[in-house]
């Protein structure tokens, strides 16, 4: 068993992924198969003094629904996503999409999603969110959707998302902002297209960022479509559903990897250019594992991996990522420990690297990747 990390400083932090990167650089670079779907590029670096760069993105839209049945909830814009999440039984759900021309599709039943939300103090009552229901269901271009809950099911909360086709939106990038930290590139939350006005509620930030000493790593998949043509609307369409929707006040995972090994910045964590982190190398608490989140980092491979493996880049990404973060809170990857939540005192026995159907009753991140994660946990010791 190892005790929980402490926190280690930036310049710690920056100079240690500096030396693992510098080591993994003789490793063959990870490449998309050809037809691998692509997402815009991050802009280059610009030169120290010059004027602040920007990226253009499609606004999101959004239209909620209220009434447990959501019957009949219609929209003016085509229909990417819709997030549904409910307290009560997690099986038994549908839904039903309405496509232009068309009229209802056939009920298709409503997967039970992955348990996410945010820790509660000692002494609070469970997290509901652990004891529900939430899935990002693809619509393909739908008008409109019917929903059918559980008997027992309450508190519904369901979005209608487009990522793709709303007004364009420009944000601003910093000329210091990095799209390469140490030699790995990732793509910033300005860069994929956050709307950082979706953190706030009433002028006041939903979920305050809240530091800890990292202690484990948990592996997740999205639960969405494989083959993705555009994997940066998909992270804008979990952003917004996390955030808005689940009223979470921002996206649930620290880092999200896509089919081409792309690495999405997750959750903000501060202005100091240091993903995940503050600028002391504590780890931002997310809301990726209800109940145990403050020291606990996320990183979701977009896709659904029940039945498939992930790309050979996405693998080879997430090893990466797995191994600078091990590498620089001096962590053994293929340790078992007991993980104490420093918010509320819970512990829990798990590996460090581990899935989140170690932490709750989930099938994230899909039986095939879960199935290799001693593998996993390997590849990334020999790193």
């Amino acid at each position: 068993m190892t005790e929980p990390s402490s926190a280690v400083s930036r310049r710690t932090l920056v100079t240690a992924i500096g030396a693992t990167a510098a080591a993994l650089a003789a490793a063959p670079a990870a490449h998309a198969a050809s037809g691998t779907p692509t997402a815009p590029a991050a802009p280059a670096p610009a030169p120290a003094g010059q004027a602040a760069r920007t990226v253009t993105v499609p606004a999101t839209r959004s239209r909620s629904a209220a009434g447990r049945a959501a019957a009949g909830a219609r929209t003016d814009f085509p229909i990417h996503y819709v997030g549904v999440s409910w307290d009560g039984p997690r099986r038994g759900g549908a839904i039903r999409l309405h496509h232009e021309g068309t009229g209802p599709g056939a009920w298709q039943p409503l997967a039970a999603g992955c348990a996410g939300g945010p820790d509660l103090p000692a002494g609070a009552a469970g997290a509901a969110s652990a004891q529900g229901a939430a899935v990002l269901v693809p619509a393909g271009g739908a008008v409109g959707y019917d929903l059918r809950l559980p008997d027992g099911a309450a508190n519904l909360r369901s979005t209608a998302l487009d990522t793709t086709q709303g007004p364009a939106r420009t944000a601003t990038l910093s000329p210091t902002a990095p799209v390469t930290f140490c030699g790995v590139e990732y793509l910033s939350r300005a860069a994929w297209g956050a709307d950082e006005s979706k953190r706030f509620k009433n002028g006041v930030e939903n979920s305050p960022a809240k530091y800890y000493p990292l202690q484990t790593l948990t592996v997740h998949h999205t639960d969405t479509p494989n083959a993705d043509a555009d994997p940066a609307a998909t992270v804008r369409a979990i952003y917004e559903y996390h955030a808005i929707t689940n009223d979470w006040g921002d996206i649930g995972y620290h880092f999200l990897i896509d089919e081409a090994g792309r690495i999405y910045e997750g959750r903000w964590s501060g202005d100091d250019g240091l993903p995940a982190h503050d600028a002391n190398g504590n780890a931002v608490t997310a809301f990726h594992t209800a109940g145990f989140n403050s020291g606990n980092l996320g990183v979701a491979l977009l896709g659904t991996l029940t039945g498939q493996a992930p790309t050979a880049a996405a693998r080879r990404s997430l090893t990466l990522v797995l191994a600078l973060l091990t590498r620089t809170h001096g962590l053994d990857p293929q340790a078992h420990v007991t993980f104490v939540n420093p918010v509320n005192g819970v512990t829990k026995p798990v590996d460090l690297i581990s899935g989140h159907r170690d932490w709750l009753a989930t099938d994230c991140p899909g039986g095939t990747m879960y199935a290799t994660l001693p593998a996993l946990r390997a590849e990334v010791a020999a790193l």
